[in-house]
């Protein structure tokens, strides 16, 4: 989904190329982190991206991505940093390892799907690098939003802070990949189109991977409780995101899967905060 990254076109099959990726778990380890971060990842072949596999894999491409920045906010709190002063340059550190994938997704979302007055207007608009009023004030939200919660829950448990916002991450982004089940590419040249339908069963797997390290990094930090509320939120962000695309648009892009993954950070975070 990142911009800058050189088209890659569909290898045929019976080329000797075609093989020289891999497969398996590693192989889409790697797809997920080149697709979703600027992580380095070796001098492997770059394989079109393919949703049904890195959904699998996301859920350990989002641990490793989150990883560092979750550090950065503990390291910076137990080493005597305020906590909201630590967690902007945690927040910081996120938007560098994901090359603001998220950011500028949900701040495109917001200009298009509030911006448009029709479905062709919308499109265009998401498909503008520039940012509008709607979009810089979105993205503003979500970075105070984070910037907040993780604050003031590291001033009093920094390792809690950084295990609930890491469980967040992982949370939303194979819950967003939803709306690739649900909806149909909304621009057959979107980069959510070139990585082709997702498959309900791949969603599935990676949405169960994802669910148990909620519980195992979130569940010692908040109670069962939290952890029911965060994925209620979270599923009803889902629900209702999907629908909004559906209606105002007719489908799905990458800016939108990308701005659906924020929205359910955030409401992650807001279950679990509560309860910490």
């Amino acid at each position: 989904m990142n911009a800058e990254e050189p088209e890659v076109k569909p290898e045929d099959p019976s080329s000797p190329r075609a093989p020289a990726g891999g497969l398996g778990l590693r192989a889409d380890f790697i797809m997920a982190l080149r697709f979703f971060s600027r992580l380095p990842t070796g001098d492997s072949l770059h394989q079109t991206p393919d949703l049904g596999r890195i959904a699998m894999a996301l859920p350990l491409a989002s641990a490793a991505i989150g990883s560092g920045p979750a550090l950065v906010l503990v390291g910076g709190v137990l080493v005597g940093l305020p906590s909201y002063f630590a967690a902007a340059l945690a927040v910081g550190a996120m938007v560098i390892a994901s090359g603001a994938m998220a950011e500028d997704a949900l701040a495109d979302a917001a200009d298009g799907l509030f911006g448009g007055q029709t479905i062709e207007r919308r499109l265009d608009i998401m498909k503008d690098s520039r940012h509008g009023t709607y979009g810089v004030a979105a993205m503003c939200l979500f970075l105070l939003l984070r910037v907040t919660a993780l604050g003031a829950v590291a001033a009093i448990n920094p390792l809690a802070a950084g295990a609930m916002w890491l469980a967040a991450s992982i949370v939303a982004r194979s819950g967003a990949l939803w709306v690739a089940v649900a909806l149909p590419p909304a621009r057959a040249d979107g980069a959510s189109a070139t990585a082709g339908r997702l498959p309900g069963r791949s969603f599935a797997v990676g949405a169960v991977f994802a669910v148990v390290l909620l519980f195992l990094l979130g569940g010692p930090a908040t109670s069962l409780v939290g952890l029911g509320v965060a994925l209620l939120l979270a599923l009803a962000i889902i629900a209702g995101w999907t629908a909004l695309c559906r209606r105002l648009v007719g489908g799905q892009t990458g800016d939108l899967i990308g701005a659906l993954g924020a929205l359910v950070e955030i409401a992650v975070l807001a279950g679990l905060v509560p309860f910490a």
